[in-house]
C-alpha cells in the first residue's frame, strides 16, 4: 500500500459562544508545524463575538478556513457536522476552550502513518484549571493521567491493537474514558465510514463510546507527551452537561451490547449480558427471588 506522507488534516472546531477563549485556540491551530491543514468551524448560532473573531482571523491567513452555521441540536450533532464538512484524510478536533501545542499534529500524523491500520492516535494532555476550585482538583485526581488507569495493561508510546484495549477487564472501570477528550485525539476519517458518527443522543459519554467502536476495527496509537491543553471551567459544555445530566447509562450500555460485546473480556460480557438481554432480566429476577 502506497503511503500518503503529507495528508490533509482537518482541524475541526465546533463552537457556541466561545469568544472568551477562541482566539487563543485558533492561533494554536494556525501555528502548527505541520502545514497541510484546513480549519473547519461549525457554529451553533453563537450570540457573542465568536463569528466576528473568526472572520477577522480568516482574513489574515492563507490557510484554508471554512465557517459553517449549524442549527443547534446538541454537541454530538455539531461534532458530526464538523466531520461531514471536512475535506481531510485525518480529523483533529479542537474545542473552543483548548489549545494545540505547536508540534501536536506533526507528531500525531507521524505516528498515524507508521501503521497500516491506525484509526486513532491520542496523547497526554495538560490540564488548565482554577487552583482554588476543589471540584477541579478532584477531577484532575480522577481523570488527569488517563493512560495509567488501566489494570494489567501498560500503555506505552507506539501502536497497539485496538482489540487489546477492549479485551482488558478494566475497560469500563472509572474513569471509563481512558483515551481522553476529542482534542487529545487524531482520527483517520475512514473511521466514520466504517463505524459511523458520534451518537447524538449521548451527552457525556459520546466520545469514549466512539473510541470503543473504533478500537473494534483499528489499531490505536499513543504518544506519551502532552500535546494539547484541556481547559476546565464552569462555562464549558462538559461541565454544564454534567450538572444537568439525564441518565444516559441505559443507552450507553445498549450501544456497547450491540457493537463490541464479542470483543470484551468474558467477565464484562457476562455483566453486559445480564444488564441488557431478556435472559439477563429473568436471571436477575430469579436471583432476587432466591436470595
Amino acid at each position: 500500500m502506497v503511503k500518503e506522507y503529507n495528508p490533509l488534516v482537518s482541524i475541526c472546531i465546533p463552537t457556541y459562544n466561545g469568544a472568551k477563549y477562541i482566539e487563543e485556540a485558533i492561533h494554536s491551530a494556525l501555528n502548527q508545524t505541520y502545514s497541510n491543514i484546513e480549519i473547519i468551524i461549525s457554529d451553533d448560532n453563537s450570540q457573542d463575538s465568536t463569528l466576528e473573531i473568526f472572520r477577522r482571523i480568516m482574513s489574515n491567513t492563507q490557510i484554508p478556513f471554512y465557517i459553517y452555521n449549524h442549527i443547534p441540536s446538541g454537541i454530538g450533532a455539531n461534532w458530526n457536522n464538523c466531520v461531514k464538512k471536512a475535506n481531510g484524510k485525518f480529523i483533529k478536533f479542537l474545542f473552543q476552550d483548548d489549545i494545540l501545542f505547536d508540534n501536536c499534529i506533526e507528531m500525531m500524523i507521524t505516528l498515524a502513518l507508521k501503521g497500516q491500520n491506525v484509526g486513532l492516535v491520542y496523547c497526554k494532555r495538560k490540564i488548565l484549571y482554577d487552583s482554588t476550585d476543589l471540584e477541579h482538583h478532584k477531577w484532575i485526581k480522577d481523570c488527569g493521567i488517563l493512560h495509567k488507569s488501566w489494570i494489567d495493561f501498560e500503555v506505552k508510546s507506539g501502536i497497539e491493537k485496538g482489540r487489546k484495549y477492549l479485551k482488558n477487564y478494566s475497560l469500563l472501570n472509572e474513569p471509563p474514558n481512558k483515551i481522553g477528550e476529542p482534542p487529545a485525539v487524531l482520527l483517520n476519517k475512514s473511521c466514520f465510514e466504517k463505524v459511523g458518527y458520534f451518537d447524538e443522543e449521548l451527552k457525556q459519554t459520546l466520545d469514549f463510546e466512539y473510541w470503543y467502536r473504533v478500537m473494534k476495527y483499528y489499531d490505536i496509537g499513543f504518544i506519551d507527551e502532552e500535546l494539547v491543553a484541556f481547559r476546565l471551567h464552569k462555562d464549558q459544555a462538559t461541565y454544564v452537561n454534567n450538572k444537568n445530566m439525564t441518565n444516559e447509562y441505559s443507552r450507553l450500555m445498549n450501544n456497547l451490547y450491540r457493537t463490541i460485546f464479542w470483543q470484551l473480556n468474558l467477565n464484562r460480557q457476562w455483566k453486559l449480558f445480564k444488564s441488557q438481554s431478556k435472559t439477563g432480566t429473568i436471571f436477575r429476577y430469579l436471583k432476587r427471588k432466591l436470595v
